[in-house]
């Protein structure tokens, strides 16, 4: 339990806003939450990728392998803003109230919770196309260039 009265609202934003560098857990349960440091690491990596695929291009490889880890956690992030949005104020009051009396959160955790829907979603759909994209296209260079392995060398055909 903590010793101040902590925002539902604030929170929810947090996660909307902050949530892939661990904004909400550093607020919610400060700086010695190894689940908050858990974030940043894997957002920059993901991050990393974006940053490489803009540089060179949609077939670098190491790109489309790090772009759906900043989708995951973009995902991860938004999915913690609904799970704090859409907790009750009792339960809330319970957990991070400081022993006050449950207070009428209002509107702001709502409206936290349709956008991180809205963000989630198209991220969680966003990284799983672009992911099985490349998948599908990996396998398909895979498969011309066993291909032409096998144009080149007919002995390689009766081995495979």
């Amino acid at each position: 339990m903590s010793t101040t009265a902590k925002s539902k609202t604030l929170a929810t934003w947090l996660a909307v806003l902050g949530g892939t560098l661990g904004a909400h857990r550093f607020y919610l349960h400060g700086l010695k939450d190894p689940f908050a440091w858990l974030h940043p690491l894997p957002t920059l990596i993901g991050l990393a990728g974006v940053i490489r695929m803009r540089n060179l291009g949609q077939d670098d490889t190491v790109s489309w392998l790090l772009i759906p880890i900043f989708g995951a956690m973009i995902s991860v992030a938004m999915f913690s803003a609904i799970f704090i949005g859409l907790t009750n104020d009792e339960r809330w009051a319970q957990r991070f109230g400081a022993g006050q009396a449950p207070q009428s959160t209002g509107w702001g955790p709502v409206i936290g919770v349709v956008v991180a829907l809205f963000l989630g979603a198209g991220a969680l759909m966003g990284s799983i196309a672009f992911g099985g994209q490349k998948f599908f296209e990996w396998q398909q260079e895979k498969a011309a260039a066993a291909a032409a392995a096998t144009a080149l060398d007919p002995s390689m055909e009766r081995l495979s």
